[in-house]
């Protein structure tokens, strides 16, 4: 599977391409059948057979006709006109396909425009639509306690579940889960695994050591693997605890040294591609610049100054991730990790991925960001999506901290970008290119979003 991913940067044929972008989804598969039986290079076949599973998730994660987008937002913001809507859709602020000829929104689109448009968000007729500034506080507290004392260090205990649908449920089949767990290395200590639990209709027990296996501690992308049957109203369970512990730098230009590292410097494809458009901007931003702490620095100040947040759609439906940020100018945490990455390399600076949850004492969700290294100073972290938020408050101190330093909120559960699972997937994964919200498959197919839902409960986030 993982050779089928890397052949996403073969082009479509236009006439799929053309049918894919219509929405006319159903008529491209069959088209893409009649173009297998015929002889074509092994790579396209590879692309197209890759392409049969993104048209069947794409419509999906669409579900807001035109119509039922302008109730939903009639309903919750105070005064809004469908002139509104088509200024949002025109400026790509909404995101949306066609499905058959006819405009359709994602399913998160609201939540998207709620975070990113202040104007917005003040218009909510709902309270509990609005969220709360807690995060952003929380941020700046621990800023300033890492640049008081030099660092801060959490202790975290976690509990995470893996719960199936019922109606993705097949009793008496064999199954396999897949939960992440710390990467044991960077700024993980500690790490214990606490329990291995399946739930069901009787009540919770310990799994049995044949049914579930522990990747190594720096596996890149560590999980526990459940292997077992699968019974009715069967559940996941996993419950750990680990140390972060972080220091705060304080990288100067002129202390850089002119010896660098030479690797973390290449392609990775299908996504870390020094394409054309991508070498020209980057030139663009890093000009004659020669200091690869500056370097990276333009890189940081440009993509948080010019992305803008936005939820996406599946990453395995989109064939060229920094190029798509690069030419839209919007993504989530990933994507803007992926164009730090992809455009530091460029440049000549060391970059590479790592992501997993953020955890705090309000909650766990899923989070990326990258490293890029300086000598003297090391490993250093970038987090353009946060620094994005700041630069968008106005709060520069706080984007300035997510150049160079991170919080110590991280659970980097995957410390390279497309890595297999070990034991590997047969079928290929929901996101074959990270794991925060854990995977399964059955023995002739992988499950699929909505199939099942994962929970992350914080039992303990304490400072120590």
């Amino acid at each position: 599977m993982y050779s089928d991913i890397c052949s996403l940067h073969v082009p479509l044929p236009e006439d799929i391409e053309k049918l894919k972008w219509h929405g006319d989804f159903q008529r491209a598969i069959r088209v893409i059948d009649r173009r297998l039986e015929k002889d074509i290079p092994e790579v396209l076949k590879k692309r197209l057979l890759l392409e049969k599973e993104i048209l069947s998730r794409i419509p999906g994660e669409y579900p807001y006709s035109w119509d039922q987008a302008l109730v939903l937002l009639k309903e919750r913001v105070r005064d809004f006109a469908e002139s509104e809507l088509e200024e949002l859709w025109e400026e790509d602020a909404a995101e949306w396909i066609y499905i058959d000829g006819e405009v359709h929104f994602k399913d998160d689109f609201f939540s998207n425009l709620v975070k990113t448009r202040p104007w917005f968000r003040e218009r909510l007729i709902f309270p509990e639509d609005k969220g709360s500034n807690r995060e952003g506080e929380l941020r700046d507290e621990v800023l300033w306690k890492m640049k008081s004392r030099g660092g801060a260090s959490y202790r975290i205990h976690l509990k995470t579940t893996l719960r199936l649908e019922e109606t993705a449920e097949r009793p008496g089949e064999r199954i396999k889960i897949y939960l992440p767990i710390p990467v044991e290395y960077a700024q993980v200590k500690n790490f214990r695994l606490l329990a291995v639990t399946i739930e069901g209709k009787e009540g919770s027990r310990p799994a049995r050591e044949d049914e579930y296996t522990v990747a190594d501690a720096a596996y890149p992308q560590r999980t526990v693997c459940f292997h077992t049957v699968h019974q009715p109203g069967q559940a996941y369970s996993i419950e750990f605890s680990y140390e972060t512990h972080m220091k705060y730098q304080r990288p100067e230009a002129d202390r850089v040294s002119d010896s660098q590292l030479s690797f973390y410097l290449q392609e990775e494809f299908p996504h870390i591609r020094f394409t054309e458009y991508l070498k020209q901007v980057t030139g663009e931003v890093v000009g004659k610049e020669t200091n690869p702490l500056l370097k990276a620095q333009r890189i940081y100040d440009y993509i948080t100054s010019h992305v803008m947040y936005s939820f996406v759609r599946s990453y395995i439906t989109i064939p060229d991730i920094p190029q798509y940020v690069a030419s839209g100018w919007k993504g989530d945490c990933g994507f803007q990790a992926l164009l730090f990455i992809t455009m530091c390399r460029i440049a000549g600076v060391p970059a590479r991925w790592q992501s997993g949850l953020y955890v705090t004492p309000l909650s766990a969700g899923s989070h990326d960001w990258a490293q890029f290294y300086i000598a003297p100073y090391g490993w250093l972290f970038a987090d353009c999506s946060f620094g994005g938020t700041a630069y968008r408050e106005g709060n520069e101190e706080r984007r300035q901290f997510y150049f160079g330093n991170l919080d110590p909120f991280r659970m980097p559960a995957v410390s390279q970008f497309q890595q297999p699972f070990c034991p590997p997937m047969r079928w290929i994964r929901n996101d074959p290119y990270d794991n925060q919200r854990g995977e399964g498959e059955y023995e002739d197919r992988s499950l699929r979003p909505g199939e099942y839902e994962t929970a992350h409960q914080v039992i303990e986030c304490r400072e120590i």
